[in-house]
């Protein structure tokens, strides 16, 4: 058995991410601008939930300077994340397995939330995809492919436990792989296509183990 896990919203809740960098933002406008930091992360809290991430920066500088740089700063902040309670069970409860990690996303940013959350040393390694190219994400299965040739396995051998229906298991599904979804973070109320369901799906982690025990009894 090869567990493999994605990031966000499975290990922890990706929205605290999101709300560090807007912290991290917050006290950047203060220093660039005088603006003072509670106001503007209200603010853009307040249009996160109104009006989803795409447009926050733009209309908090409302021209005043470049969201670019507000970019920068949301992206190479030092992010104040944590493991989820349950995460941190299953993986103590998985010590001693090869333990992979696949993600998705800008390179710099995922490796500081890996940095963050302290789990690099809980694997044998941390693929994020963006690092062999953007068509390397998922679903492409290349890092997953990497990891069957470096531990020799079969596709049935590797689980892979991820909650986004839209790209994390449609791909392994016809591969064999045993796919797992945890209904954790902002996709656990979707509705998945046909196909693109995981196998098996669990309402946390803390189901997991018993799962996999049913799997390789």
């Amino acid at each position: 058995m090869i567990p493999i896990f994605d990031l966000d919203d499975t290990l922890y809740d990706e929205l605290s991410y999101v709300h560090s960098g807007l912290h991290a933002v917050a006290a950047w406008g203060e220093e660039r601008l005088g603006w003072p930091a509670d106001v503007s992360y209200a603010t853009m809290v307040r249009l996160l939930v109104t009006e989803g991430r795409g447009r926050i920066f733009n209309r908090w500088l409302g021209g005043r300077a470049s969201a670019r740089e507000a970019v920068r700063v949301y992206r190479h902040h030092t992010p104040a994340i944590t493991l989820w309670s349950a995460a941190i069970r299953t993986l103590d409860a998985l010590q001693g397995q090869a333990l992979y990690l696949v993600t998705d996303g800008h390179k710099g940013v995922q490796a500081r939330k890996i940095a963050a959350l302290g789990i690099a040393p809980r694997f044998r390694h941390a693929y994020i995809t963006h690092r062999y190219g953007v068509a390397h994400a998922k679903p492409s299965p290349h890092c997953f492919s990497l990891i069957r040739t470096r531990e020799r396995c079969e596709w049935a051998d590797m689980v892979y436990v991820g909650d986004n229906p839209a790209k994390d298991f449609v791909t392994l599904n016809t591969l064999g792989v045993k796919t797992v979804r945890v209904l954790t973070g902002q996709h656990r109320d979707v509705v998945a296509k046909p196909g693109f369901d995981a196998r098996h799906r669990i309402h946390g982690l803390d189901e997991l183990i018993p799962l996999l025990t049913s799997l390789y009894p």
